[in-house]
């Protein structure tokens, strides 16, 4: 798959289009998901042009992985979930909707029901306020 400059997650990183932000460093963001499965998704994103995993840098791939535990650790702790699912896809046939390499850091409620991948809008309000407790929960 070859990289698409234009995106979402590449405007983005340019500062084209608004994202609710928990974390960023020289190689990374973490960003709420606008459609989140559940309430406290967060994704976390190279600032590496890849599409998928197998063109990200060695470099890139382990500054991911930092970053997720990292914000995979304050998303648990900010929201008291008992469980945490990470998950990454590579090409739309494994259900990746934005051609740019990302985690998905998804807080977990037992069997609860996650909603559908990239399917329902969340209310702004409540990114913004669950931000700030991922935020606050990394020393922020």
């Amino acid at each position: 798959m070859d990289y698409d400059n234009t995106n979402p997650f590449a405007r983005i990183l340019r500062g084209e289009l608004p994202c609710v932000k928990v974390y960023e460093d020289a190689l990374t963001l973490a960003i709420m998901d606008i459609m989140p499965q559940a309430p406290g998704h967060v994704l976390v994103l190279p600032k590496e042009p890849a599409a998928e995993l197998f063109a990200l840098s060695d470099e890139g791939a382990a500054a991911c992985i930092r970053t997720t535990k990292k914000v995979a650790a304050a998303v648990k702790a900010a929201l008291g979930a008992p469980g945490i699912m990470i998950a990454q896809f590579n090409g739309s046939a494994a259900g990746q909707t934005v051609p740019h390499v990302h985690f998905h850091i998804v807080p977990r409620e037992g069997a609860a029901a996650l909603l559908p991948h990239a399917a329902v809008p969340a209310d702004g309000e409540q990114l913004r306020a669950i931000a700030t407790r991922i935020v606050a929960a990394l020393g922020g």
